[in-house]
């Protein structure tokens, strides 16, 4: 069975030109929704997966649809390959995993995603290794300075109370907690 997926971003668009390509390319079920592509949790996307079944094929107009990234792409292609479905963008003619020429495409893609990851990995390690070389300190900055603390922690061993302190520092409770 063909099933189709619609999306557009906001209220003010209409999936109906989607979903009469999707019907015209034989989609029995054309699942419909309005949600941002950046959304990992896509609900009519989740129900279109869940009904593919071994031989079924999820469409698309275009792959922008289905995917914001490339990794978000090859996460719900690996979700419907697991399920023994294919997947076709009628955009994009490369994009289909029922033909050999389309798996090779798409398997390229995966490729060049996973060596891209690695390289932005190693380049982010590099990075840090050479911030903290030069005595960077990462991460996000104290909201109090050393002196600050120092009173903190001796103010709370007095007995103050974690709000008093926190509020006297305009502070919440949880960061006096932290440095005591």
């Amino acid at each position: 069975m063909r099933y189709g997926y619609a999306r557009v971003s906001t209220d003010g668009q209409s999936v109906d030109a989607q979903v009469r390509q999707l019907t015209k390319a034989g989609c029995k079920n054309v699942f419909r929704e309005v949600a941002s592509g950046a959304k990992t949790d896509r609900s009519q996307l989740r129900r279109a997966l869940d009904q593919l079944a071994a031989g079924d094929v999820l469409m698309v107009t275009r792959l922008d649809r289905l995917a914001r990234s490339t990794r978000d792409l090859l996460n719900t292609l690996a979700t419907i390959t697991d399920r023994e479905a294919g997947f076709r963008s009628l955009g994009d003619a490369w994009a289909d995993t029922t033909t050999a020429h389309g798996r090779l495409m798409l398997t390229v893609l995966g490729g060049l995603a996973e060596f891209e990851r690695e390289l932005i990995r190693a380049r982010t390690g590099e990075g840090r290794a050479r911030a903290k070389a030069n005595g960077k300190s990462l991460g996000r900055p104290f909201k109090m300075t050393k002196h600050q603390r120092r009173e903190a922690v001796n103010r709370r061993e007095s007995g103050e109370l974690l709000t008093e302190i926190a509020r006297s520092y305009n502070v919440s409770a949880p960061t006096i907690s932290r440095v005591t």
